[in-house]
């Protein structure tokens, strides 16, 4: 089977398939010949989910599946939430995003945080969506150079290491972004 990944995120799709069986084979956006930028101008995280996967459905006819993350902080009313890759400005800059949001939790001792991944799939005509989450807290410093994004800054529940400081595989399994492909995958092995 072949489904389009709704992404020209490297880190991201080379996630998507590693945890993926090797039945399925992802093909990105630039392998669809899609170069623009999809809009993400929904105010939620399922929102923008569902705009990436529908714009290559309705634009390209391709069977799809697109994600959205987004890092929700206590002490912050859930933000940056859905504003989570460009937390800092445009354009998205994780070291800039992990700048901010250590500033802006300075003067706090609550720092529990999650991270939420939605996966959208459009498969022959149907629409389904999937949820992942991960929760943990935010450190004080950068710690591990693994991963991308919030990933140094971010240790989930029940662990000592940060995202960054773990191995793929491991995060993987514990992981929003894991969470959610392995109910995408346990949909897609039902069919």
């Amino acid at each position: 089977m072949q489904l389009v990944f709704a992404s020209n995120n490297k880190n991201k799709i080379k996630e998507i398939q590693q945890l993926l069986p090797a039945t399925i084979q992802i093909l990105s956006l630039s392998d669809i010949g899609c170069t623009e930028e999809i809009p993400e101008t929904a105010a939620t995280i399922e929102g923008n989910a569902i705009l990436k996967a529908n714009y290559v459905t309705e634009k390209y006819g391709y069977n799809c599946f697109a994600d959205d993350t987004g890092l929700e902080v206590d002490a912050l009313d859930g933000a940056p939430g859905v504003y989570s890759a460009r937390y800092a400005g445009e354009p998205s800059d994780s070291n800039a995003n992990m700048d901010k949001l250590l500033l802006n939790l300075k003067n706090t001792d609550n720092r529990k945080a999650q991270f939420k991944t939605i996966i959208t799939l459009n498969l022959n005509g149907k629409h389904t969506l999937f949820e992942g989450i991960a929760a943990g807290s935010i450190t004080t410093e950068r710690s591990g150079s693994e991963g991308f994004g919030y990933d140094p800054i971010f240790r989930p529940k029940g662990y000592d290491d940060t995202f960054a400081e773990m191995s793929a595989n491991l995060k993987n399994e514990i992981s929003h972004r894991g969470k959610a492909t392995r109910l995408l995958i346990d949909h897609l092995n039902r069919l």
